[in-house]
């Protein structure tokens, strides 16, 4: 599935997050923030390559150990990857990252590996967004919160 780099999310119309601990309790709402694409990547269509910074890529992995969201039924297999005796990573999900005001990064569970294994580049303003998440933070976060700043007071929680 591609989109490009900064374009309107608009693959889903519902943010969700489910908890990791329990696997059953949900939280849903319709985004206030605009989404922007980042990492959605498809072969055959053109992405940035380059080097990140140091720690980039050990931030975005602290931050896929607490926040689980959009989690699909089917799996996304990488298409970048050249067929061979090894599977090509799958990813089911997605992440957000707050940016500026009125704007959270959409990124697909795949992109900490089009980074390592493709080389992808994502956009400064995204390596800087993940660079500022205070993972602690949100790793300290418990059910019925969510590891991410903006969720509104209606937003819907599922309970076993």
């Amino acid at each position: 599935m591609f989109y490009e780099d900064l374009s309107e999310y608009d693959y889903l119309d519902d943010d969700t997050f489910t908890d990791l601990e329990s696997g059953f309790h949900g939280l849903w709402y319709r985004p206030a923030y605009t989404r922007l694409n980042v990492g959605w990547l498809e072969a055959g269509k053109p992405y940035s390559t380059g080097p990140v910074p140091d720690g980039f890529v050990e931030k975005l992995k602290a931050v896929q150990r607490v926040q689980w969201m959009n989690v699909c039924l089917g799996v996304h297999e990488c298409d970048l990857c050249p067929a061979g005796d090894e599977p090509a990573p799958e990813g089911n999900g997605e992440l957000r990252i707050p940016g500026d005001p009125g704007i959270a990064y959409a990124a697909p569970f795949l992109i900490t590996h089009y980074v390592t294994a493709h080389g992808y580049r994502p956009p400064q303003v995204f390596i800087e967004a993940v660079l500022a998440v205070d993972v602690d933070a949100w790793a300290s976060v418990r059910w019925p919160d969510v590891p991410f700043p903006w969720i509104p007071g209606d937003a819907e929680r599922m309970v076993e």
